[in-house]
């Protein structure tokens, strides 16, 4: 018996980018950080809150890149004359990816507290039937 990868499957036309895509979704294995929820706000409409601490609003980047939310953030190193005894709140840059469907915008985003939110839409497509005319053979 042949094993069928999934967008090779003879029931799944025009799906051969879904495995390219799985791949790609797992090779941006982020490190944790930062930490981050994903909401469902409404039916057609989600939420990514990411915690940003100690991040101005011109620290952070946010782009669309080939279906992909793509956040980062570097932080400038402002410890010039200062000494620290301790120091766990470290100045580290970060680059968090998010793969959207064809069919999902990214709407406005917010820096409030510490946590940045990105909002995005779901469009959902109007249903749509054609009909096909069968020709008879040898016309």
């Amino acid at each position: 018996m042949t094993k069928l990868a999934l967008g090779t499957h003879p029931f799944l036309l025009g799906f051969d980018q879904l495995e390219r895509l799985v791949e790609r979704t797992a090779k941006a294995g982020n490190d944790g950080y930062p930490p981050y929820n994903i909401e469902q706000t409404s039916e057609r409409s989600y939420r990514i809150t990411l915690a940003v601490a100690g991040f101005r609003d011109e620290d952070l980047a946010i782009t669309v890149e080939d279906r992909s939310l793509v956040i980062r953030g570097r932080q400038h190193d402002d410890s010039a004359g200062r000494v620290f005894l301790h120091r766990g709140i470290a100045a580290r840059q970060f680059q968090r990816s998010f793969v959207l469907a064809e069919n999902v915008d990214v709407g406005e985003a917010v820096l409030q507290d510490g946590l940045l939110h990105v909002d995005l839409v779901r469009h959902v497509p109007d249903a749509v039937v054609q009909t096909v005319r069968i020709r008879k053979g040898g016309q």
